[in-house]
């Protein structure tokens, strides 16, 4: 006698069988990512590229962790991103084991005070003096009487490697407050009328002021020109033996293209190339 198969059996055969085949191509879909860690100071530009990358690309997911250039840099090292972010140049050490810059872009490091402090301009030799505790009353810049309070950044922000290399005052910093990230020093200036501070210029708004340096101010033109003394690169960081994946390597060599110099510069950035 033949077994006969009823239509719910069938039914049911067909479905176990789709949801097999739904199971196995999920599996054998590779997400598309990128995924960038490093220096808090890139916020606005990086954040702007990727967020024009994710647009041409719907199938693409972009993460940017803002964890300040030393963490980026170790990240990367370690395979726990594919591109670092590093708002200072590599060390001959770093560079020695396998590491690799590539510079985005150049930016300002804006010396910001509160926007009531009637000071406007400093020189390099006075803001090392600042930061030093040789002037330690705005009285002595022809300001008011009042104690000057030093706000700066965490030691591996790479913020605080271009400026204290910069004015020379590696080391010998008498900071008030050491923040983590460029937003933080920003907020602290802001909301502290006898405060100063340094901070990336992409990310200065008019919540703060930034002062002249040797009377020259801090922007795009004079970033180029290199009027503005207190500069330094926007870097990505990748290994040198190590091939980016497709997804990763797109988003950089779009960072590099024509197409994000407009992107770079709305977003308070000087295009390196």
């Amino acid at each position: 006698m033949k077994n006969k198969i009823s239509v719910k059996k069938i039914v049911s055969l067909l479905a176990a069988a789709l949801l097999m085949v739904s199971a196995m191509t999920g599996c054998n879909e590779v997400e598309k990512k990128v995924a960038t860690d490093g220096s808090t100071s890139m916020e606005s530009v990086i954040g702007a590229l990727g967020e024009a990358f994710e647009q041409e690309n719907s199938d693409v997911t972009f993460t940017y962790n803002p964890t300040g250039s030393g963490t980026g840099i170790t990240a990367v090292s370690e395979d726990r991103c594919d591109i670092g972010l590093s708002s200072r140049a590599l060390k001959d050490e770093e560079k020695a084991n396998g590491l690799k810059e590539t510079i985005l872009a150049l930016d300002g490091i804006a010396v910001i005070v509160n926007n009531g402090n009637p000071v406007s301009d400093l020189t390099i030799e006075q803001i090392a003096q600042i930061y030093t505790g040789s002037i330690t009353n705005w009285k002595e810049l022809g300001g008011n009487d009042a104690e000057i309070v030093l706000i700066g950044r965490e030691p591996n922000s790479g913020t605080r490697d271009g400026f204290e290399s910069i004015t020379d005052t590696e080391g010998k910093c008498k900071y008030r407050q050491e923040l983590t990230a460029t937003g933080d020093v920003i907020s602290a200036v802001a909301a502290n009328p006898n405060a100063i501070g340094y901070a990336s210029l992409a990310s200065v708004g008019d919540t703060v002021k930034a002062l002249t340096v040797g009377g020259v101010a801090p922007s795009e033109d004079t970033i180029k020109d290199g009027s503005y003394k207190i500069q330094r690169p926007f870097v990505l960081v990748t290994k040198e033996d190590k091939e980016l994946s497709e997804t990763a390597q797109s988003f950089f060599d779009f960072c590099l293209s024509e197409d994000a110099k407009s992107i770079i510069t709305e977003a308070g950035a000087v295009p390196a190339n």
